[in-house]
């Protein structure tokens, strides 16, 4: 798995945690357990009545145990949605 993630290095990505975070930055660096590195990294905190809240976190590491999914950001359509017109129910705890 770790070495799929060679190709995210220096790419902006999306990462979904086990408690249901959105977390986007530039992917700087992870290890064998998959632990991250994000730079210049925010949360985007949905809410069904009040649209995407984006919570700045700068240098941010996410353990790899609490990692769920990984993806690559097209960054020019990233760019053209409009967050505070999406509304939606966060997204629930993962189930282990």
């Amino acid at each position: 798995m770790a070495q799929v993630l060679d190709a995210y290095v220096n790419k902006s990505v999306n990462v979904v945690t086990a408690d249901g975070r959105i977390i986007i930055g530039t992917l700087r660096g992870f290890d064998q357990a998959i632990n991250i590195i994000l730079d210049d990294s925010h949360e985007r905190v949905f809410s069904s009545t009040d649209g995407v809240e984006q919570v700045l976190l700068g240098l941010y590491i996410i353990r790899g145990d609490n990692v769920a999914l990984i993806g690559e950001i097209d960054e020019e359509l990233d760019k053209t949605i409009d967050f505070s017109r999406i509304r939606a129910d966060p997204l629930p705890v993962a189930k282990t």
